[in-house]
């Protein structure tokens, strides 16, 4: 069968021989690019405003540094990856509780308070838990 001259033919061809995406694809992928694009947004705002996480990536940083010097089993290191990545998330879940309650309520407000006070206390059983990961994987090389 002889190519036809008409664009939808030509691109039907293409699809059947998989060098063309179907729109719907090409329409998904491109969601995905603008869903990363703006997650991307969100982590440059909490490193540009959050003091805290910028503290917190240096120190996993270090521990990775680390994992890669003192060559720690896979399980430790799976261990420290799991705990950084908590802190940092847990951190970048704070900024994002105190941002909304100093967008919903200008004022002091005590409920504001305790949320924002919540939110803080799961940062620090984050760090705590990590700590005590880091020493017990630490204390296995050192000791």
């Amino acid at each position: 069968m002889a190519p036809s001259s008409s664009g939808q033919d030509i691109a039907f061809s293409r699809q059947e021989q998989g060098f063309d995406f179907p729109r719907s694809h090409i329409t998904m992928l491109k969601k995905h690019i603008s869903s990363f694009r703006f997650a991307w947004n969100g982590l440059k705002t909490v490193w540009r405003e959050e003091h805290n996480f910028r503290v917190e990536v240096l120190v996993a940083v270090i521990v990775v540094f680390s994992i890669f010097y003192f060559g720690f089993s896979f399980f430790e290191s799976a261990l420290c990856v799991l705990a950084i990545t908590l802190v940092l998330c847990a951190e970048i879940i704070n900024t994002v509780v105190e941002d909304l309650c100093d967008k919903v309520q200008l004022n002091p407000d005590p409920i504001i308070a305790k949320i924002k006070d919540t939110a803080g206390a799961f940062v620090l059983v984050s760090v705590l838990g990590s700590i005590v990961v880091g020493l017990l994987v630490f204390y296995n090389h050192f000791f």
